[in-house]
């Protein structure tokens, strides 16, 4: 009983430690990024033009980490509007300390439409064409799978 105990303890402070922990420049979490074409945060919208998911490597700024089990974070997108990201692979672990860093980060950049989950929620369906516009619809927002970042 006291070995399980200490063992407990012992992986209790593990946890807590890898949450806690500094990010130093150049540190990888997750897959190692690509660096051949690179979009900023601020343009990513932009640069979707009418598709609705891009695979692309994305630089910006972190604004905060809102759970570390699973990576789950905010990037700045630039004009007020908030980028959510999160790791593909849920084992991935972010320490809080990632606020503020700017970042580069490989993944699937995808606009989600507010009105579309409301009706799937309620079970609604929709026949025919959904009855939204990529570049003119208000309730659209970005959200980014991540496989892999890299701390600049």
């Amino acid at each position: 009983m006291k070995t399980m105990t200490i063992l407990t303890a012992f992986l209790s402070l593990l946890i807590f430690d890898r949450q806690q922990r500094e990010v130093s420049k150049g540190e990888i979490i997750g897959i190692r990024p690509d660096t051949t074409s690179i979009i900023q945060a601020s343009k990513l919208e932009a640069g979707m033009d009418e598709k609705v998911r891009i695979t692309t490597s994305l630089r910006g700024k972190v604004i905060k980490v809102i759970k570390s089990q699973g990576g789950w974070f905010d990037i700045d997108g630039g004009n007020g509007k908030v980028i959510a990201a999160h790791f593909k692979d849920y084992k991935v672990s972010v320490p809080k300390s990632l606020a503020g860093h700017y970042i580069l980060a490989n993944g699937i950049a995808a606009k989600e439409f507010a009105a579309d989950d409301l009706q799937h929620y309620a079970g609604d369906t929709v026949t025919g064409k959904k009855g939204h516009n990529v570049k003119t619809n208000p309730n659209r927002r970005l959200t980014f799978e991540v496989t892999g970042l890299r701390v600049e």
